[in-house]
């Protein structure tokens, strides 16, 4: 079984919250980008790479290399798993990725979403893959950083 010690929705991915507070704070040493256009754009991988932290590796997949790949994780790799959306979560737990808990830290406002707290717009869509997630067991937190504390999950089913 993989050792994966949270994973994350957040639109900019690896960045300056992701790489100092989140990544130290759950005692992670590897940052699993599951994303299917980051993981052949080599450019924002360098990017990504230049705000991780350094005592922790990156490892940059399609949503269909880290179902195939997880559970060949080694005990000692802590992982980190960062998605862009609720619905890429889904299709991670929905092919055999052990996902017990997903932190919401920031999911970007653009048209036809509305936004629910802080910095997390939701439209349709992204309920429906909440509410999937939650009926899959899947316990999810909005929580921006580790220091806060996490508001109120029900305000994204209003």
């Amino acid at each position: 079984m993989p050792n994966i010690v949270l994973c994350r929705i957040d639109n900019r991915l690896i960045h300056g919250q992701v790489a100092t507070q989140w990544t130290s704070s759950i005692g992670a040493n590897l940052l699993l980008v599951a994303n299917d256009k980051v993981a052949s754009d080599t450019m924002r991988q360098g990017l990504m790479d230049m705000a991780a932290p350094s005592f922790a590796q990156t490892r940059y997949f399609t949503l269909e290399r880290t179902i195939e790949v997880i559970h060949k994780a080694a005990d000692r790799q802590k992982i980190f798993i960062i998605c862009e959306n609720p619905q890429d979560v889904l299709t991670l737990v929905k092919g055999g990725v052990p996902i017990k808990k997903v932190n919401i830290g920031n999911m970007h406002m653009a048209e036809g979403k509305r936004q629910v707290v802080g910095s997390v717009a939701v439209d349709d869509a992204d309920i429906t893959a909440f509410k999937e997630l939650r009926e899959l067991g899947v316990e999810l937190e909005i929580r921006r950083v580790p220091t806060e504390s996490a508001d109120n999950i029900e305000k994204l089913f209003q």
